[in-house]
C-alpha cells in the first residue's frame, strides 16, 4: 500500500522524533557516568606527590575541585533523567556506583595521601599501608572504614521503600554520601589553600603536621555519620519548596556573596555546618520532646 505524501512526512517526524528521544535519554548516563570520571580523576591526582601544578594549584586541591565537580554531576543527573523522562533502575544502581568512586574512595584516598606527605618514611613518594607503622594502621584502617560506610550508606538508601509523603523528600536517615565526601574534601582544600596561599604560613611545618592529623578524625566521625539513624535535611527539596519572601532570598543570596568573597573558607564551613546539623537538631528536638518540669 503506498503512502500519500502526508504519511510520509508524519512518519518522517515521528522517527526524528524518536531518535530525538533516544539521544536524549543518553545524557543522564552520561552525567552519571562523568561523576565517576571525576571521582577517577580526583585519585589520580591525589596519588601525586603534593606539589603544584600547571595552573597554581595543589595536587590536592585538583583532586579536591574534582570531587565537587563530581558532586556537581551527581545534583544534575537525577533531574536531566526526569525531564528527559528516562529515569530506570539501572540508573539509580548506577548513580550509586558513581558515588562510591567520588564520594567514597577518592576523599578516603585524599586523606592518605595528605597525611603520608608529613607522617611517611619518604614523603611525596610513598602512601602510608597498614603494614608501614601503628599509627599507619589506624590510618589505613579509618580511610578504609570511611569506604565501606559509603558503599553501605548507598546500598540502605536503595533498599529504603519511600513513600510519597512529604517528609520522606525533606530528610535523609544519615549523612548524605556527597555531604560525608565535600566535608572531607573541602577541609583537604582549605589545609591546602592555607599552606599555599598565605605568605608565612608554607614555611611552618607543624602547622601543617599538626593540622594534616585533624582530617582522619574528620573522615571517621564523617563514617559514623553515614551509617547512622540520625537525620539531615534535604537542602535541596528544602530551597526549591520554601515559602519565596525577603527572608528565603537573604538565605540564598548572603551565603552566594560570603562564597564569592571567600570560596574556600566558605565551603569548608558549609559543609562542616551541614555535617553538625544533623546531631545538633537531634539533640534540639529531644530537648523539646522532654521540657523541664516546673519549679
Amino acid at each position: 500500500m503506498t503512502m500519500t505524501a502526508e504519511e510520509r512526512t508524519h512518519t518522517r517526524r515521528d522517527q526524528r522524533h524518536r531518535r530525538r528521544r533516544r539521544a536524549a535519554s543518553v545524557l543522564p548516563t552520561l552525567l552519571t557516568l562523568g561523576n565517576a570520571i571525576c571521582g577517577f580523576a580526583a585519585i589520580h591526582y591525589a596519588a601525586k606527590p603534593i606539589e603544584d601544578t600547571a595552573i597554581g594549584w595543589s595536587t590536592l586541591t585538583v583532586a579536591g575541585a574534582l570531587v565537587f565537580l563530581g558532586m556537581f554531576f551527581d545534583a544534575i543527573d537525577g533531574s536531566v533523567a526526569r525531564l528527559t523522562r528516562s529515569t530506570s533502575a539501572i540508573g539509580a544502581q548506577l548513580d550509586s556506583l558513581a558515588d562510591v568512586i567520588t564520594f567514597g574512595v577518592a576523599p578516603a584516598f585524599m586523606t592518605l595521601r595528605l597525611v603520608s606527605h608529613y607522617y611517611g618514611p619518604t614523603p611525596d613518594v610513598q602512601i602510608l599501608g597498614p603494614a608501614d607503622s601503628a599509627y599507619s594502621k589506624v590510618l589505613w584502617a579509618i580511610a578504609a572504614f570511611y569506604m565501606c560506610c559509603t558503599a553501605l550508606r548507598l546500598a540502605r538508601f536503595n533498599a529504603e521503600v519511600r513513600s510519597d509523603k512529604e517528609e520522606d523528600h525533606l530528610f535523609f536517615r544519615g549523612l548524605p554520601s556527597p555531604g560525608a565526601g565535600g566535608t572531607v574534601a573541602s577541609l583537604i582544600v582549605l589545609h591546602q589553600h592555607l599552606l599555599h596561599k598565605h605568605v608565612g604560613i608554607e614555611d611552618g611545618l607543624a602547622f601543617a603536621r599538626a593540622s594534616a592529623l585533624g582530617i582522619p578524625l574528620v573522615t571517621a566521625v564523617a563514617a559514623f555519620a553515614m551509617v547512622s539513624n540520625i537525620r539531615y535535611s534535604h537542602f535541596a527539596n528544602r530551597v526549591l519548596r520554601a515559602r519565596r519572601g525577603f527572608r528565603s532570598l537573604l538565605r540564598i543570596v548572603i551565603p552566594v556573596l560570603i562564597a564569592i568573597w571567600w570560596p574556600v573558607q566558605a565551603l569548608a564551613a558549609g559543609f562542616v555546618i551541614y555535617a553538625l546539623s544533623g546531631p545538633v537538631m537531634s539533640i534540639l528536638r529531644r530537648d523539646d520532646a522532654h521540657p523541664a518540669p516546673r519549679g
